[in-house]
């Protein structure tokens, strides 16, 4: 039986790793052409070639977010390959907690850069394609933290609050183009940048999960599975959502 995404492209940056990869991986199980970006070269590679021998189509191209030259090469090989951009998942970002009064300009320029400069970037030519084919949608990367305030690291908070702010408003800009933006907020989801952290500091483990009303860590598959339904047919009248995927973290207080 074909798939909800036969016959489109997904684009999917931060796609080597955690979320990014499942995400990926759930897009070719859909029957989508899967477009795999991310910095790290052997991972993105190892990911497209996994969903090519599981009977998919993929490409991963090496890219940073950051630089528009990068972003701008990754959506022209997108459409030298595939010739169209149906989907986009923004989802490369980085963490790294600072107290705010010892951050510096490099910490600050570091999150902001590809947090928030990542998803403008993206953005700026996934649209520019869609706006060609006539629509489209996108899926922003932004966090829980997005939502609500994070003490333990604000610079991440506030450039996830800044993805928050871009989709609602980039959202209302281009939904009479039959384009649709909306953004994900996970919780603590068990990935391989947290598994480092716990491992570095068991404890960190214990306090995530106490954020969690339902009682664990998320995994990458189930908010794998949120985006591809933000992203399908079943989800065309939303757009300009923050959609918490996150166990009930920001739901109140807990």
């Amino acid at each position: 039986m074909p798939g909800q995404f036969e016959n489109k492209v997904a684009l999917v940056t931060g796609g080597n790793s955690g979320i990014g990869k499942a995400t990926a991986i759930r897009f070719a199980q859909e029957g989508a052409k899967v477009v795999i970006a991310a910095r790290r070269i052997e991972e993105g590679e190892q990911v497209a070639t996994e969903i090519r021998d599981s009977g998919g189509d993929a490409i991963f191209v090496q890219t940073d977010v950051s630089i528009t030259k990068d972003v701008e090469a990754l959506v022209a090989k997108t459409l030298e390959t595939y010739g169209r951009l149906d989907c986009a998942f923004n989802n490369a970002g980085v963490g790294g907690g600072v107290l705010l009064h010892e951050a510096n300009d490099e910490d600050y320029d570091r999150v902001m850069n590809v947090n928030l400069r990542g998803v403008w970037l993206c953005m700026k030519y996934q649209i520019t394609e869609m706006l060609r084919t006539g629509g489209g949608s996108i899926v922003n990367d932004s966090s829980a933290a997005g939502i609500a305030g994070f003490a333990r690291n604000p610079l991440y908070s506030a450039s996830k609050h800044g993805v928050v702010g871009l989709t609602k408003s980039a959202a209302l800009q281009y939904a009479p183009d039959g384009i649709r933006i909306n953004a994900i907020c996970p919780g603590a989801v068990r990935t391989p940048m947290m598994e480092s952290a716990f491992a570095s500091n068991p404890s960190t483990e214990e306090w995530f999960t106490s954020l969690e009303p339902i009682g664990r860590l998320g995994t990458s598959e189930e908010i794998a599975d949120a985006v591809l339904w933000l992203s399908s047919d079943a989800a065309s009248f939303v757009t300009g959502a923050a959609m918490p995927v996150d166990g009930g973290a920001v739901a109140g207080f807990w």
